[in-house]
């Protein structure tokens, strides 16, 4: 390859003109095709020699050796530029050239004089030229080796062509300045051990970035390959060679692999110096890092646990403790994360390191772990004591508020309403003991945990030992111990209060069920005379009916007369209650006047109805007798009916209450259906005087009737004997005439029989 290096950079704005390139294309003795193509605007000889110096460049001696065949495009020119760029190839590359096949185009040019020109200079150029068309240029060059310009099959693409270069040539510059940076720093670490520290910091940085460059490198490389394998699967034609057009004529392809090669092993070498160098100081470092930190947690952070032993002696001055601790334990925690990084780097070393190396790490790497270990232990020590001595505190508190509701609650008044309220204050009495119980054994469970936390707690090293508040922590110890028997006492206290009180409100239950249920016998009361008066009016149809309704009303009497009797035991024990209890603000004294009026208005009239039925059942029996014997006396009906009638008029009566008031059985219309019950029995027993008076008129009547009968039966058998008289007379009249009519037939017969 020539020397010339980033000219593709500097030529920039004149190879995207594109005046002159190498398609890759090869002619039949696989010399370089060099493409020239003209156009119509004027073309800058310098530009175009500059531009051919560059393309010239580019191949190998050996691919020069072989010859250029050039390609001079002048379809879209003049002859003379035509004519002038041929001569100047002379003076670019001679020697190179083999043959230039001006391309002209269809009847422009004068065919004889152009042709006899280039004949006549063919011996002072040094090479052919030929005037060809374009679709006869196949006739020297395979139409694959030909771009599409000129009717062949080759793809280039100028612009992809010129982006490779720039990469190429930057890679090659980049590559080559960054091997002798990494020459000269890895041949420096030969040198003494104070070169080495004096170049460490910048000797050890070259200009660029080795991973890059290797990155640009491979991907050039690969890019590359990748193009030769595609030309060369897609290249020749039929019976022209196979093209490669990014071969390693044109590309240099072995001298990145070279470049790549060399570069990797100079970085690899860079790399280890660069470990080595690192590891020492690494050591030095984590060595000087660990001695710092275990001066720290022996001595300030052993100094601040020290003095923090204590407990508190409320929630309050607990939380302030552990708000304390806290900020012990983010100091710590700045040195546990160095501990876990310095950890970590020693662990990476012991993998990787030398035997000193590993002896001296692993020694430094047990001394962190010891100390640090044993200051967790007692940060964690000291943190469950806090969080014990908080549960403690916390619970107490709590207790202590419960304690002083119960007692609250036990010194007031107990002045409820009725019997609900005195069991939902007797319910909430008893939860409220149960939560304290609760909170006693949660003190004692919390308190004891606490001791043991106290008592447990991880030991200070040996030179240390005496330094440990051994005192402060048994002052704890006794102040729990003391906390938790005045809570006990306290819930002893309150527990024979609340004894006493239960008492207490158990009687009043008692106190107020009593009312309630005498109140409720009053109502049971009123409900049963409210039903007597409204619902028994009927007497019965007969006398079986109402015989068994006065049974009812008995039982129903009786019923009325136990409720009485309850209601009265109940304000007599409600009396016994109010004065065990001193209730002397209680008040049930109407409720027994209530229960007496009551009770009188009932008997009233139940006695009312008790003497109704009685009457209907005697007037029923009386009827009934009447009405089923055949021989009544009149006597008889007339005190069925005098009954009757007694009956109707006490059912228009009221009842009269003790205290002048006034009420009637039922509504008018069920007085009046009793009454209309009695007086169809009324009826019927009317209807039985009226027969007996019929049976007495019909007796006379039948009798009268006989004598006639016995008269008119004498005169009619008188007659039947004249009359029987008359018709025995006329039968033998009869006879004899039937004795003549059956003589004169015989005669008649015996004459006809003569005849025949």
């Amino acid at each position: 390859m020539s020397n010339v290096t980033g000219e593709a950079t500097t030529m920039l704005p004149i190879l995207k003109k594109k005046l002159a390139f190498l398609s890759g294309g090869k002619d039949r003795r696989s010399g370089l095709i060099l493409t020239i193509p003209l156009s119509s605007d004027q073309t800058s000889m310098e530009e175009l020699s500059a531009t051919l110096d560059y393309l010239l460049s580019i191949p190998s001696k050996k691919c020069k050796a072989r010859g250029f065949t050039v390609i001079v495009d002048g379809r879209k020119s003049q002859w003379n530029i035509v004519k002038t760029v041929v001569l100047m190839l002379q003076n670019v590359i001679p020697a190179e050239v083999s043959l230039v096949c001006v391309v002209k185009p269809d009847e422009f040019w004068d065919k004889k004089v152009t042709h006899f020109c280039f004949w006549k200079e063919k011996d002072r150029l040094g090479f052919e030229v030929i005037l060809v068309s374009a679709n006869k240029l196949t006739r020297y060059i395979e139409p694959c080796q030909l771009t599409d310009d000129f009717g062949g099959s080759l793809d280039y693409d100028h612009n992809d062509w010129l982006n490779k270069r720039l990469v190429f040539e930057k890679f090659t510059k980049e590559s080559t300045s960054l091997l002798d940076e990494l020459m000269i720093i890895n041949d420096s670490d030969k040198g003494s051990a104070v070169d080495k520290e004096k170049s460490a910091d910048c000797a050890l940085l070259p200009s660029f970035d080795p991973e890059t460059v290797l990155q640009t490198g491979h991907e050039l490389l690969s890019e590359l390959q990748q193009r030769r394998f595609n030309g060369t699967e897609g290249g020749g034609g039929p019976g022209g060679p196979a093209w490669c057009p990014m071969e390693e004529e044109l590309l240099a392809q072995p001298q990145v692999m070279k470049l790549l090669d060399s570069l990797r092993e100079q970085y690899t070498r860079y790399q280890e110096l660069c470990r080595q160098r690192n590891k020492r100081t690494q050591l030095d470092e984590i060595h000087a890092k660990v001695m710092q930190v275990v001066t720290w947690l022996q001595g300030p952070g052993s100094e601040l646990l020290k003095t923090q032993q204590a407990i508190g002696d409320s929630s309050r001055a607990a939380q302030a403790l552990q708000q304390k601790h806290e900020e012990i334990e983010s100091q710590h925690s700045e040195w546990f994360a160095v501990y876990v990084e310095l950890n970590q780097q020693i662990t990476a070393l012991l993998s990787a390191g030398e035997e000193e190396e590993v002896v001296e790490l692993k020694a430094l790497q047990q001394q962190l772990s010891d100390v640090c270990y044993q200051q967790a232990a007692q940060l964690e020590g000291r943190q469950h004591v806090l969080q014990a001595a908080q549960g403690f505190h916390g619970t107490t508190q709590e207790l202590s508020q419960q304690l002083d509701g119960l007692l609250g609650m036990l010194c007031a008044d107990v002045a409820p309403a009725d019997g609900a309220s005195i069991q939902q204050n007797l319910k909430l009495l008893e939860e409220k003991l149960q939560i304290v119980e609760a909170g006693l054994a949660s003190l004692r469970q919390k308190g004891g945990v606490l001791m043991e936390q106290m008592c447990t707690q991880p030991p200070w090293p040996l030179e240390e030992a005496e330094e440990s508040p051994a005192g402060e922590q048994q002052d704890s110890a006794q102040h729990v111990q003391t906390v938790m028997e005045e809570m006990q006492l306290r819930k002893q206290r309150c527990e024979d209060m609340v004894d006493v009180r239960r008492l207490k409100m158990l009687q009043m239950v008692q106190l107020f069920k009593c009312e309630e249920d005498a109140l409720q016998s009053v109502e049971w009361l009123g409900e049963l005379l409210d039903a007597l008066l409204k619902t028994h009016v009927r007497l019965g149809d007969d006398s079986q009916e109402t015989t068994i309704m006065l049974d009812k009303h008995r039982k129903f009497v009786d019923v009325a007369q136990s409720t009485y009797d309850y209601g009265r035991q109940l304000l007599q024990a409600t009396v016994v209650l109010c004065q065990s209890l001193r209730c002397t603000t209680r008040s049930s004294g109407d409720t027994l006047p209530r229960l007496n009026r009551v009770w009188k208005q009932f008997s009233v009239s139940g006695e009312e109805r008790q003497q109704r039925l009685e009457l209907a059942l005697n007037f029923h029996t009386a009827a009934e007798r009447v009405l089923q014997q055949e021989c009544v006396d009149p006597e008889s009906l007339d005190e069925v009916d005098s009954s009757g009638k007694t009956l109707l008029d006490r059912l228009t009566l009221p009842v009269i209450f003790p205290d002048g008031t006034e009420q009637y059985f039922g509504s008018p219309s069920d007085t009046a259906a009793a009454a209309e019950a009695v007086r169809e029995r009324l009826l019927l027993v009317e209807e039985r005087r009226l027969q007996l008076q019929e049976v007495e008129l019909h007796d006379d009547e039948e009798e009268e009737e006989e004598e006639e009968e016995g008269r008119v039966l004498n005169g009619q058998e008188a007659r039947l004997d004249v009359i029987g008289e008359e018709l025995s007379e006329k039968e033998e009249q009869d006879e004899e005439e039937e004795e003549e009519e059956g003589g004169q037939q015989d005669e008649d017969l015996e004459r006809t029989t003569q005849d025949c």
